[in-house]
């Protein structure tokens, strides 16, 4: 099969574990030089060193401008270009502990703290990503949202607030970019029950796992949680030379969710019989 990714390099975010292993994985099959960057080095380093020689780990903190500085001009040093980024990183908010996040109890602290790894690490990311993209005037950025910047999450509003804003940059990057005669496409993709880490608290190990699953994603059409790998396809479609005509589009990956119930009514009335 043909390297869809042949002879380009990217950076993806959150690669130590999850949809960015998977993403940064794809890509080097396909042919793609692959920087694995996090804040988890142990983690980062083990995903790089699978992938093997065409992938090395790079310590990145979304969340700090000059983390950003150093890595593109790394990969621009070593590679002369950068032709793809996935901001993939992100956080819900709970990682440490529980605490309230709706509109009325979250605190100030916490909101502030989830925008920041979430908006502002793609905002940099972006920023960053289009200087370095000029030299070639083209590339693909891919910005991981999720089907929560679609809708209301009352219990996740920190983190709700900021897909949604992830949303509409990934516009006004792609519209700017095009502006500005540069091929450098940028896309959102909204995933939802995708069976990463940050279920397995929730689903356990005992023998009611499968049980606790079937409840997770019973109102989804298809019955069952995504793979990181289904999203990593669709990211290497957008990354790929096949995908150029698309830019500031919007991609769920979600089982059907957001194209409502599976069940059909036993009739069908629309007020005309």
């Amino acid at each position: 099969m043909k390297e869809r990714l042949a002879s380009k390099v990217a950076v993806i975010t959150g690669a130590a574990q999850g949809i960015g292993a998977s993403v940064a994985r794809s890509f080097a099959q396909n042919g793609c030089f692959v920087y694995v960057t996090d804040i988890n080095d142990e983690l980062g380093r083990t995903v790089a060193t699978s992938i093997g020689d065409c992938a090395a780990y790079l310590p990145l903190d979304v969340r700090e401008e000059g983390d950003w500085q150093r890595v593109t001009t790394h990969v621009l040093e070593k590679h002369g270009r950068l032709d793809v980024l996935v901001n993939n990183a992100g956080i819900t908010g709970f990682e440490a502990r529980v605490v309230p996040h709706d509109p009325e109890h979250a605190s100030l602290e916490e909101w502030r703290a989830v925008h920041r790894t979430n908006l502002d690490g793609v905002f940099l990311g972006c920023k960053y990503a289009i200087r370095a993209m000029r030299r070639h005037g083209q590339g693909s950025i891919i910005n991981i949202s999720s089907r929560s910047g679609l809708v209301g999450i009352p219990g996740a509003a920190a983190y709700a607030s900021s897909k949604a804003a992830v949303r509409n940059h990934t516009k006004t990057v792609a519209l700017y970019c095009a502006g500005q005669n540069l091929e450098v496409r940028c896309n959102s993709i909204h995933p939802a029950a995708i069976l990463t880490p940050i279920w397995e608290p929730m689903l356990g190990t005992d023998a009611g796992r499968e049980e606790r699953m079937a409840a997770l994603v019973r109102d989804t059409p298809l019955r069952r949680f995504g793979t990181p790998e289904e999203v990593a396809a669709l990211a290497l479609l957008l990354a790929s030379d096949e995908a150029t005509y698309i830019t500031g589009s919007e991609f769920n990956i979600d089982g059907g969710l957001l194209a409502g119930s599976a069940a059909t009514p036993a009739v069908i009335d629309d007020g005309e019989n």
